[in-house]
Parts: structure tokens; sequence; C-alpha cells
């Protein structure tokens, strides 16, 4: 659909507003009201000891569990790639090239990172001290040994370098990077097949939304103007209606968390970074519950379930891992929809969802006067799989301008993840 250059001027002035507004940046973690924004982010070398992101290497959240060794008898060795990029001096202290063999993923990386490094230091380049190791010299889970894992140091070895040298492997798309030693920083990515290496907010297609009138249809099934049941801010059910899918895949296959609670009893199944109202202690408060990414809430932890028509705290006694196939992030006037019985956000990536709601007022506005201001037809957009337009332009000036702890630790998700 060719999108109307009135709505494209209307979006933008709203966003940069939000995004430069002090009453926007005011909310939610950070120094507060009237904290100023620069352009251009001022990247800081990491810290000694520092990791980013902020948990363990083989969670879902950094670079994923171990898969095993890779040896060259192994059927997995004809996924390793040969690095012979000349701006990257490898090591090879064994003389096999073994340092120069790694996934794709870690490839792409370290070639954006070598790109990087010739940037910020002219004359100095990247240098790979351990790449993938055949020689059991690493711990047993160790990525080395799946070619997924690098160390590194700049050409001349200059320790003052090192922070910043881990901050732009940060920036060129590591999965997790480690100011691990005075002599090297270590860095990881997810595996070639992993589903948890893209993320995006979305539920699966089977998961199950109330209809205004009681019936129950797969979130898939969604058309614009159906009323769907959701919450207002005060934790009331309303039902509202459904303006378009954020993003939407039909055959994608992918990984998702599986929150599961005591009675009342819920099941709700949504992707890593998808928002969800979660309180520490049974409360009827709602404004004790927060929005927080899937892939942080713990057991012991409550949500709120659909209980006779209202929502109840229900303890989320379980949580698993599931791939399912189709990706759907159904965007409602609210910013809510009550889907699998559970409150959850129609937003991802930046945990705030008033910030989120606030930022998709100029969508929600187009949907609503849409077909009076520019003669939008409804299903033209929610027939077409991938990732709305509105949300990457929107994610993209949030990882320009927002603090990366408002964002999830995997990122941006790409279109169509």
């Amino acid at each position: 659909m060719k999108v109307p250059r009135s709505l494209l001027l209307l979006s933008a002035c709203a966003l940069l507003h939000l995004l430069f507004s002090p009453a926007v940046l005011g909310c939610g973690p950070g120094k507060g009201h009237g904290r100023s924004r620069r352009p251009f982010r001022k990247l800081p070398p990491l810290a000694y000891k520092q990791f980013i992101p902020n948990v363990p290497e083989k969670t879902l959240g950094a670079s994923g569990r171990s898969e095993g060794k890779i040896t060259r008898v192994s059927e997995r060795f004809n996924q390793l790639t040969s690095n012979y990029n000349p701006d990257i001096i490898f090591k090879d202290e064994e003389g096999t090239g073994a340092d120069r063999l790694m996934t794709q993923r870690c490839k792409d990386k370290l070639n954006a990172l070598a790109i990087s490094v010739m940037n910020q230091w002219p004359g100095v380049k990247l240098r790979v001290t351990e790449g993938w190791d055949e020689d059991g010299n690493q711990p047993n889970d160790s990525l080395h040994y799946e070619g997924r894992a690098v160390d590194i140091t700049t050409s001349d070895r200059d320790r003052n370098k090192y922070g910043m040298l881990a901050r732009l492997a940060v920036e060129a798309g590591f999965d997790w990077v480690y100011y691990e030693s005075k002599a090297h920083i270590h860095c990881s990515v997810k595996s070639e097949h992993s589903m948890a290496a893209k993320t995006g907010g979305c539920f699966p297609g089977r998961s199950m939304v109330t209809l205004e009138g009681g019936k129950r249809v797969a979130v898939s099934k969604l058309q614009p103007g159906d009323k769907v049941m959701a919450a207002d801010s005060s934790g009331k059910i309303v039902f509202t209606e459904f303006l378009t899918f954020l993003d939407k895949n039909s055959t994608a296959k992918k990984i998702f968390y599986v929150l599961r609670t005591q009675e009342p009893s819920g099941r709700l199944t949504l992707t890593a970074a998808h928002l969800v109202y979660v309180a520490k202690n049974f409360t009827l408060d709602m404004k004790m519950f927060r929005t927080v990414f899937a892939s942080s809430v713990q057991l012991g932890q409550y949500v709120l379930v659909l209980n006779d028509f209202e929502l109840w705290p229900a303890m989320v006694i379980d949580i698993s891992i599931q791939e399912d196939t189709g990706i759907f992030a159904p965007l409602t006037h609210h910013g809510t929809v009550v889907i699998d019985n559970v409150l959850a956000s129609c937003f991802a990536v930046i945990e705030q969802h008033s910030l989120a709601q606030l930022a998709f007022w100029p969508l929600r506005l187009y949907y609503s006067f849409g077909s009076f201001l520019f003669g939008l037809t409804a299903t033209s957009e929610t027939d077409l799989d991938g990732m709305h337009w509105y949300s990457k332009v929107l994610y993209h000036l949030g990882r320009l301008f927002l603090d990366e702890q408002w964002l999830h630790p995997l990122g941006i998700p790409q279109a169509g993840s």
C-alpha cells in the first residue's frame, strides 16, 4: 500500500515530538523529567568484567545454550566457514587455520566489527586470538567449540582501547560481549538455526482472543473492525477495536515463552520481547502491575487472568519454551489484549507500555480516521506478511534515541522475524 505523504508528515512530527518531549522522557527508568537528549549517542566503553547484555552468555537473552562440540569429523563441521578478511589479523597459533573457522553469523558480525575498528582507529586492525577451538583448551560448554565465539584485541595490542573495542563489538551486533580479561574481549553469537536469534513481539497464530458477543477466534483470524476483549488503564474489561497487525508471518517458526499459572488457570504463549503485565505479589491494585518482557517474568510473580469476566491475579507456576508456527502482533485501540485468557500489552521490544502507547498514537489515529481522510481500505495491510512499516520506523528511532536499558537485550526485530 502506498502511504499518503500527509500521514508520513504527521507520523514524523509526532515521533520527533514524542522522542524529545520532556514529559515522555521523564517517565520510566532514567534520570527523570527534563532529561536532555542528543541526536547522536556517544558510545561509552565497557568497564572491565562488564558484559552486555547483562545476562549469562548461554541464555535466550544472550547467545543461547551450548549445542555441543564440533569436530572436523562432525556433520556440523560443514556449518563452519573460513574468514579470510584481509582487514582482520588471525593469531592462528596452532597453524591449522582453526581461528578462521566460525559460523556465518559470527563471521558477519566480525567483519562488521573490523570496519568499525578501522574507522575508530585509522591504521589499526581487528585481531582474533581465539576462534573455533578443537584442542580442548576451553571449558566443556564453551561456544568456541561451535565456532560461535571469538576472543579479540586490536592489532596494536593497546589495552587502553579494549573497553571501546568491546563497545564496538556490541554495536556490531554480537549477541554477547564480555570484557573478560585485561588481554582480550570475548564475543559470541547465537546458533545459526536458533529461532531465538531473531526477536519481535508476537503470539502464535493459534492463540485465542474473545470477540464482543463471546465468540473466541484465533488471533490469526482477526479482521480490522473486530471488537476484541482487552482492558483499560484501571484493569476493567473492555471490548476495543482491532486495528491492524504490527507484525505478521503465517508460516514462520519461532521460539515462544509459555507462562502457566495456578487458579485461575492461564497459559500465555508469546515471544521473549513481548510485554506482559506482572506484579511481584498478589494484589488487586492495577497500579502495582507493570509491563515486563516475557523473558523477564519469574516464577512466583503474578499475571492477570480472566475469571468470570474480570481480571484476577494468578501466580506463575511454570515457565517453559516451545517452538510454534505463525507470528501475529495485533494492535488494538486500547493497546492491550486478553489473549489465551491472560492480559498482555500489544507492544514489544521497548519496556514501557505507556511510552509505546503514546508513540503509536499517530497510527491509531490513522486507522481510526484513515478511511475518511486518506481513503484507507481496512484490510489492505492486514493481508500482508511482514512487520508494519510504522513499527520498523519507530523501533529504529527508539534504538537511536532511547537508553539501552529500555530495549530488549535481543535488540530490534527484523521484518518478518
